[in-house]
């Protein structure tokens, strides 16, 4: 099923985004519908590889663990290969660990094979959602450790705070939310209006 896609401030996908049902520890909404509908994941990886035009990228590295599945969906559209940065202790083989604190303020380690890839490679850093930007900023430091270039972050949505300002100033970054639109804002407030009339049987996907 094809859906018209809406203009590029107001996707039609972004109103399949769950509100969290669980509390306060999980993080306040789950984009991952949008992954299981063909139609909206393909709309979503359009937008990003337009975005992305003209953006010279090697590998794109996507975090653990969500931003495995949209990275590696990035990566294949852009006919790169994909680079998985881990919680630690997951991978066994050498590696490059960074501490850091994710959204919900808890500090973890994250690890990347070492090596991963050779000094000048030009890396996108995928993420499904980019918040206080810590998650982010390790897999920053990792990359740059081994001589990799950051080039650009992707992500469904990026919000608009003191961290990802730089991110902005620094990076190409891109997202299906897009800066100045009604989502972003909601984004920034982590309400959406949408959330009062969410359906999960609009993600579902066709039976055949």
């Amino acid at each position: 099923m094809t859906h018209d896609k809406g203009p590029r401030n107001d996707r039609w996908y972004l109103s399949l985004m769950a509100p969290n049902t669980k509390g306060e520890r999980f993080a306040w909404l789950d984009p991952t519908s949008i992954y299981i509908n063909g139609s909206a994941f393909a709309d979503l990886l359009d937008d990003l590889v337009a975005d992305l035009d003209g953006l010279v990228v090697d590998v794109v590295a996507g975090l653990d663990a969500m931003g495995f599945v949209l990275g590696s969906a990035l990566a294949t559209r852009l006919g790169v290969g994909f680079l998985p940065i881990r919680k630690a202790g997951k991978l066994c083989v050498e590696t490059d660990r960074v501490a850091f604190t994710n959204y919900s303020g808890r500090n973890q380690d994250m690890e990347m094979r070492k090596p991963a890839f050779a000094p000048g490679t030009k890396v996108l850093i995928a993420d499904q959602w980019i918040e206080t930007g810590g998650t982010v900023d390790g897999a920053i430091r990792l990359v740059e450790r081994q001589g990799g270039r950051v080039v650009g972050l992707a992500a469904i949505a990026i919000e608009e705070n003191a961290a990802t300002d730089a991110y902005r100033a620094a990076y190409r970054c891109v997202s299906g939310v897009v800066q100045g639109s009604g989502w972003q804002a909601e984004c920034n407030r982590q309400r959406l209006t949408s959330f009062e009339t969410y359906d999960p049987q609009r993600s579902f996907p066709a039976i055949r």
